[in-house]
Parts: C-alpha cells; structure tokens; sequence
C-alpha cells in the first residue's frame, strides 16, 4: 500500500508554496517535497495538521492505495 497526496493541488489553490506549508506545519521544505513525490509517508500528527491548515479532512488530502 502507498499514500498518495493531493497537496500539490491544495497548495496551487491557495496560492501557497512549499515553504510556507512546511512553515505552518512546522517541517522542512524537503519534507513537504517527499511528501507530494510519494517518497515519505506522514505520520498522523503531520497529515493532520496539513489537512487543518487547508480546512479539509485527512481523507481529502491522503489516499491509502494499493499497488
């Protein structure tokens, strides 16, 4: 299974770079980049909060796929 993101999208939508998302989450730029290439899964705690700062839930963002 993998996690597939629509970050990428939510952040174009709002405008937001991938620094000013790892800021208000409190990661590294890089972190947010895995996170969108699909090379790092995000613990609860960071999907959470990724999802907070887009007002969406977790669901719309994360997609648990298998391949």
């Amino acid at each position: 299974m993998v996690i597939k993101t629509k970050i990428k999208e939510y952040r174009a939508k709002n405008n937001m770079k991938q620094d000013d998302l790892a800021k208000l989450v409190g990661v590294r730029r890089e972190t947010i980049y895995h996170l969108e290439a699909g090379k790092y899964n995000p613990s609860l705690v960071l999907a959470y909060s990724i999802a907070k700062v887009f007002g969406a839930a977790i669901e719309d963002i994360f997609e648990i796929v298998d391949e």
